[in-house]
């Protein structure tokens, strides 16, 4: 199984095809981790908010610990020392959901950025890649086989007649030379059609 063609142009194509496609879809996935990080920062408040929240929380937490040893009136002041403690919490909460959503906003639109463009370069790139890599393996099989090579230049008289333009014709052309079955016709018929395909004898 060849990848790439053994003439130069074809071959030239193949390649200067391949890098276009695998340039374009490196490009998506770096323009969708861009987009990524530019969402992501949009979570910075909501770091914030739970840093605060942590930080408050903790505080009025160690305050409504010491004010329950002050007597007579510890217990009194610490119900609204351990209710705003937990107003920090639920302040930390929010800015942790915030961030939550953030992010998988984030992430489904960098995924997104990159499935799309990525699949449309594979559906159109992908395919005639393929199809050449069968095809002319079909082809090399067929001129390696018993008779290959007459097949190969029925198929090229048969074929578009300006591939016949580089053939010298014989006396009488190039249909009955290959009917007479002359050995120098076919090879030069079936010549062209690896050409064609892009091979070489």
């Amino acid at each position: 199984m060849r990848f790439y063609a053994q003439t130069p142009a074809r071959r030239s194509r193949q390649v200067f095809a391949d890098l276009i496609a695998v340039a374009l879809m490196a490009a998506a996935v770096k323009f969708a981790l861009t987009v990524h990080d530019a969402i992501m920062r949009l979570a910075e408040p909501g770091r914030k908010a739970q840093s605060a929240g942590d930080n408050l929380a903790s505080g009025l937490d160690d305050a409504a610990e010491a004010a329950s040893k002050v007597p007579l009136i510890g217990g009194s002041l610490k119900k609204p020392l351990q209710s705003a403690a937990g107003a920090g919490t639920a302040l930390s909460d929010a800015g942790q959901s915030l961030q939550h959503i953030v992010g998988q906003v984030a992430t489904l639109t960098a995924l997104a950025l990159i499935i799309l463009p990525v699949t449309f370069v594979l559906v159109l790139w992908l395919p005639p890649r393929l199809r050449w890599i069968r095809r002319s393996a079909t082809t090399r099989h067929l001129f390696d086989d018993i008779g290959g090579a007459d097949l190969l230049a029925l198929r090229t008289l048969t074929g578009p007649q300006r591939d016949l333009v580089a053939v010298a014709i014989p006396p009488g052309g190039l249909a009955d030379a290959w009917r007479r079955g002359d050995q120098q016709v076919i090879s030069d018929l079936s010549s062209v059609a690896l050409k064609r395909a892009g091979l070489r004898p």
